[in-house]
Formats: C-alpha cells, sequence, structure tokens
C-alpha cells in the first residue's frame, strides 16, 4: 500500500541529541577523545580586556580550525558555513543546534592579533605533540627531516625584478602588513640572511616568499615549511617555516631539532634526510655537536668525484 505524501510539519517541541547522531567511527569522535584544549583559554587570558562584551571563546575558534585542517576545508567563510549545517562538525565544537557561529572575519582579527601576540597556534601544536609522546606514539629515537614548497598568494604580474627592488626606499609606516613583516625579516636566519643571493623577482604583496622554480616546472612566488617527523608513527613533532632555499631549509631542521630537545625534552638517536642536508658543516653539526648519528647522502664537491673515479 501507497504510503502518506512526507510534508514538513513544524513541532512545537523537539527530543534530540546530537550525541546519539554522530558515528562511533567519525574521526571527529576519535579526535576529540584524545585532544585536550583546555589550556587555551588560559594561555590567552593576558591577551584579552578585563572590561568591555563578553569575546568568542578561543577553544571554539580553535576546534573550528583543527576541523577545517582536518576535512580540508582551506576557506574560512566556508568553514562557518559547513559548521552551520554539519551536525559532525557542531558537536565536535561544542555547539548545540541553536548556537551561533562565529563570523568569518573573526578567525582573521584573531590570527593577526591575539593567536600571533600569543603564538598560541604554536603552543596548541607543542601540546598535541606532548599528548602524542605521552601516548607513547613518538618516541624521539628516530627523526627524518623534509620540506615541502607551499605556493604564496602572490602574482608575478605584481612584482619587481631584483636589479630595481630598493627595500631602504621602503617606508614601513606607509607600507601594508605583509611588508612591514618582510622588512622585519630581512636578518632572518630563515628569510632575509639565509642567502646573500637577491631573487630574480620581489612580490610587492608578499616580498618575503622566494621566486623559485624548485619543481622543475614555471617559477613562481613561494614559502617552504619543513618538518620534523618522528618515525614511530609519522607524528610531526616540528614545524618552521622559510624561504624556499636550502640553507634556510638546513639550518631549519637544526632550529627543530634544539627546539624539540627544550621544548619536549627529545634527543634522536638519528635523522633521516635527503642529499639537500648532507653538506660537509651540517653533518659536522649533526655528528661532533649533537651527537646524532646522520642517515644523509653526502654532497660530493667535484674534486671528490674525481678522487673516487680515479681510485675505481
Amino acid at each position: 500500500m501507497l504510503g502518506p505524501r512526507q510534508e514538513a510539519q513544524s513541532a512545537l517541541f523537539y527530543d534530540f541529541s546530537i550525541e546519539d547522531h554522530i558515528p562511533s567511527d567519525h574521526v571527529l569522535r576519535a579526535i576529540d577523545g584524545i585532544i585536550n584544549l583546555t589550556g587555551v583559554r588560559q594561555h590567552l587570558a593576558r591577551f584579552y580586556s578585563s572590561t568591555g562584551r563578553p569575546s568568542i571563546d578561543p577553544e571554539l575558534m580553535m576546534r573550528m580550525l583543527l576541523v577545517g585542517y582536518i576535512m580540508g576545508i582551506r576557506s574560512e567563510r566556508r568553514l562557518c558555513d559547513e559548521v552551520h549545517l554539519n551536525q559532525a562538525y557542531r558537536w565536535f565544537c561544542k555547539l548545540d543546534l541553536t548556537d551561533a557561529i562565529p563570523d568569518h572575519l573573526t578567525f582573521s582579527k584573531n590570527r593577526h592579533g591575539r593567536f600571533r601576540d600569543s603564538d598560541l597556534l604554536r603552543h596548541v601544536f607543542e601540546t598535541v605533540v606532548a599528548q602524542c609522546i605521552d601516548a607513547g606514539l613518538a618516541s624521539g629515537q628516530r627523526y627524518a627531516a623534509d620540506a615541502s614548497i607551499i605556493a604564496a598568494d602572490a602574482n608575478r604580474q605584481q612584482s619587481t625584478p631584483k636589479a630595481d627592488w630598493n627595500p631602504e626606499a621602503i617606508n614601513p609606516d606607509d607600507a601594508p602588513r605583509a611588508v612591514r613583516e618582510y622588512l622585519e625579516t630581512l636578518d632572518d636566519a630563515a628569510f632575509g640572511a639565509a642567502s646573500p643571493v637577491v631573487p630574480k623577482f620581489i612580490s610587492h604583496a608578499d616580498p618575503a616568499s622566494q621566486w623559485t622554480g624548485a619543481r622543475g616546472g614555471p617559477a613562481y612566488f613561494a614559502y617552504s615549511t619543513n618538518y620534523l617527523i618522528d618515525t614511530d608513527n609519522a607524528v610531526i613533532l616540528d614545524v618552521e617555516p622559510t624561504r624556499s632555499v636550502r640553507q634556510a631549509e638546513v639550518d631549519a631542521v637544526k632550529t627543530m631539532i634544539d627546539r624539540v630537545k627544550t621544548v619536549q625534552d627529545l634527543k634522536p638517536e638519528r635523522l633521516i634526510a635527503d642529499t639537500a642536508y648532507g653538506s660537509g658543516p651540517m653533518l659536522d653539526w649533526l655528528v661532533e655537536k649533537r651527537g646524532i648519528a646522520p642517515h644523509i647522502p653526502v654532497i660530493l664537491c667535484p674534486a671528490v668525484h674525481v678522487y673516487m673515479h680515479e681510485r675505481g
């Protein structure tokens, strides 16, 4: 027998629980059972005024950003829409069906304000790494290091050739934020001081980015994201952004090894990396100064190649 037509009828009361509608094997349920973000509010407390209207809960913003990262949602405007619509996302963010979602501009304002001033994202990252170590997911005995190239939001058409580039002529008071940050990092070992070579082009919108053709195709503006990974379960122990030049990427590994030792009290027995990290000074630093066995192909100079060929 054909049943009646299904028509939407608004009820006066609903007996509904989001908890009952999230599958037990959902990835966010698994993550929620492990991650602990209760320290976010305490870490940020001194960056909020004691007067004024109540702020958006910073733990809520962190949970929403985690949803975006885990689910591959890159746009914060879209992230707000997805959290509004998706029950699992609401549940993970501790929101009820009727709770309002923060405006997407809230994330931009906090990222360039409180989050940056307090180094909150690194605090959250290091807290999660510590939880992985406590759970036995990372022993710190064997590290692997590598860099990934991340395209910058910069256009070749809006750039200046290196022959015409003069950073001393820039007035920081009139410059946009990205340019001011570029001027502040000119002496930074990971950026301006990483190499004396001036890039072929410098972007107007993001001058700290590097003009590179490292992937073998057309060149573009980019940064390098450097990773230090524990090989037990591929847990990322540290991350460091740099210019996309080898000198900066090699120095980033040194920075990350020392920082993990300071923050997490881990010292590796060996480091695995590709030939880019096989220079003499880097190998000397690992073996002589840090007591780490390098599993890295050595960069051979032409004279060594000739000697090895003659020796057969």
